[in-house]
């Protein structure tokens, strides 16, 4: 069978092709063979381009939500008013403008016509169709529920949606203010200081210890500015590669999830995920052990997909999830206390689906209210801080001038 890949090499040149292999695990030998660090791979369902290698089509995230989000509520509504499923296929395919997303919907429409189930043809479409998405779908399908699944499924891509845009605004503002302050500290060190240096000479008296550092920082800056931009490519090179590796994602999840404060907030964010996922499928009738892989699959993060692993286990043995997601020792606390108890109390009343994803509300409504705070909060402080660094760099570049206009007024009191 063939598997799609991406990839970097061993100069980090991103790559990707397909490769013929008997499961996943020899493909990515295979690849590792050839000095390939595999980022991503998986089975590959679509047809070879006509020229050259085929490549895998990838696409982003927030690309992906914003167009999937669109047409599942459209289509639940269309389906849910009693129009068939494939006409209301087609009139999504007639407003849907030209491009990827077009294709897809024209495909699916055409695999529908021609007697395909609809989760059937989004399995050729991966990229868009996750695993939870197309058991969704499947379920409806098998219940004769297809307008209520898509409704389940449309409300929780627009909440991924609308969470993603929180974080997305969150970070927005800080960085744009930290890249600013950063350029301006650049044009006052590159460009500035060197048109006071020769002033400074002229003076005759010896510059103070933070003028000093700032002007020798200025014709290191000026002198070897293509070392500091070779390193910073190189850098930024060797930080991508790390961070598409297996270690190094895994790294950066264990960082965002134990770091100060930033952890509490992953944490949140991470559990109310896990459990809105996984109270849509368990209220979609999708048996408990095929809940937990397919959440398992759509955590992102390496910490919660081991745990959600643990409590594969854990159910298999017959025990309840509840006991699986409990603090173990020598592992970090994932999920609260509180949502562990109203879990088992879900358990208990046989409404674990409806309880999970209550608390998925509940928690969305926290973060959204965290996220908030934190942002009021970051704002002036980085205001504060950079105004600072901007403060201190014009101060240097004035002491000496200062200096000088003391001594001129000490000198004419004599």
């Amino acid at each position: 069978m063939k598997f799609a890949y991406s990839a970097f090499d061993k100069v980090g040149k991103p790559t990707n092709d397909l490769i013929d292999a008997a499961d996943a695990v020899e493909a990515r030998e295979s690849l590792r063979r050839k000095g390939l660090f595999v980022v991503e791979i998986q089975e590959y369902h679509g047809s070879a381009s006509t020229g050259g290698n085929a490549r895998v089509r990838r696409v982003a995230s927030g690309e992906r939500l914003r167009e999937l989000a669109g047409f599942m509520r459209q289509l639940s509504v269309l389906v849910s008013t009693g129009t068939p499923l494939v006409e209301a296929l087609l009139s999504l395919e007639r407003q849907t403008p030209p491009g990827r997303w077009h294709g897809v919907v024209s495909d699916i429409r055409q695999r529908v016509e021609e007697g395909k189930q609809f989760s059937e043809a989004a399995e050729r479409h991966t990229e868009y169709f996750d695993a939870i998405s197309r058991s969704l779908i499947a379920a409806g399908e098998s219940g004769g529920k297809l307008d209520v699944m898509l409704d389940r499924l449309s409300r929780l891509i627009r909440q991924q949606q609308k969470i993603r845009g929180q974080i997305v605004g969150a970070v927005v503002y800080p960085c744009l203010l930290i890249g600013v302050s950063v350029g301006v500290l650049g044009l006052m060190i590159g460009f500035v200081l060197p048109r006071f240096e020769g002033l400074f000479k002229t003076l005759g008296t010896p510059l103070p210890p933070m003028t000093a550092v700032l002007m020798g920082l200025s014709r290191l800056l000026r002198e070897y500015w293509w070392a500091f931009l070779a390193a910073l490519v190189v850098v930024g090179i060797v930080i991508k590669v790390w961070m598409g590796s297996a270690a190094g994602k895994v790294g950066v999840d264990v960082l965002l999830v134990r770091l100060p404060q930033i952890g509490k907030v992953t944490r949140n964010f991470a559990t109310a995920r896990v459990v809105r996922v996984l109270g849509v499928l368990l209220e979609a009738k999708v048996g408990l052990l095929d809940a937990l892989k397919l959440t398992r699959q759509a955590a992102g993060n390496s910490m919660y997909s081991e745990l959600l692993e643990h409590a594969e286990r854990v159910v298999t043995k017959g025990e309840n999830v509840s006991v699986a997601f409990e603090a173990r020792p020598g592992r970090a606390t994932l999920i609260p206390a509180s949502v562990c108890e109203a879990i088992r109390s879900g358990e208990r009343t046989g409404r674990m689906g409806p309880v999970l994803t209550s608390i998925a509300e509940s928690m969305d409504e926290d973060n959204e209210v965290v996220v908030k705070s934190l942002t009021s909060i970051l704002e002036p402080i980085i205001l504060i801080v950079l105004g600072l660094i901007v403060g201190a760099v014009a101060t240097s570049m004035f002491l000496p001038l200062f200096d000088l206009t003391a001594a001129a007024q000490g000198g004419g009191g004599h």
